[in-house]
């Protein structure tokens, strides 16, 4: 399993790589949250996936979430922010990695919330995705 994900051969991987190469453009990406991170940052969670396909194709469909951090009395950079990088994931089309191709991506919810207490603002967009590869 673990030399799956590391070849690019887990579809969940593939896919969180190509948001955080797509949401890298905007501002700082991890695919993990960080144990040390300059604000703002963006973390790219694992995609909940289920299995899908026909002859000849192997397909996974569900949900990502990309979390957005930052700080300030008003959430105004991260409104801005999270605009951004719900714009580069929509952009993300075709190959991902692997043979992975993205079949289709879409904002299903927002949100952007107090979190922590004192000035820390949260922001998540989750995504519907399915995604193939030919066998």
């Amino acid at each position: 399993m673990i030399e799956e994900a590391m070849s690019g051969a887990d579809p969940g991987g593939a896919l969180q790589a190509a948001l955080v190469a797509a949401v890298r453009d905007v501002l700082t990406t991890f695919d993990a949250p960080p144990v040390r991170a300059a604000l703002p940052y963006a973390v790219v969670e694992d995609a909940v996936l289920a299995r899908w396909g026909g002859v000849g194709i192997d397909g996974r469909e569900g949900r990502v979430r990309i979390v957005l951090h930052d700080a300030g009395e008003r959430p105004v950079r991260l409104r801005v922010l999270a605009a951004q990088a719900e714009e580069a994931v929509a952009a993300l089309s075709g190959e991902i990695g692997a043979g992975w191709r993205v079949v289709a991506l879409r904002l299903v919810r927002a949100r952007i919330v107090k979190s922590g207490g004192g000035d820390r603002w949260t922001a998540t967009s989750e995504f519907a995705v399915t995604i193939y590869r030919e066998r």
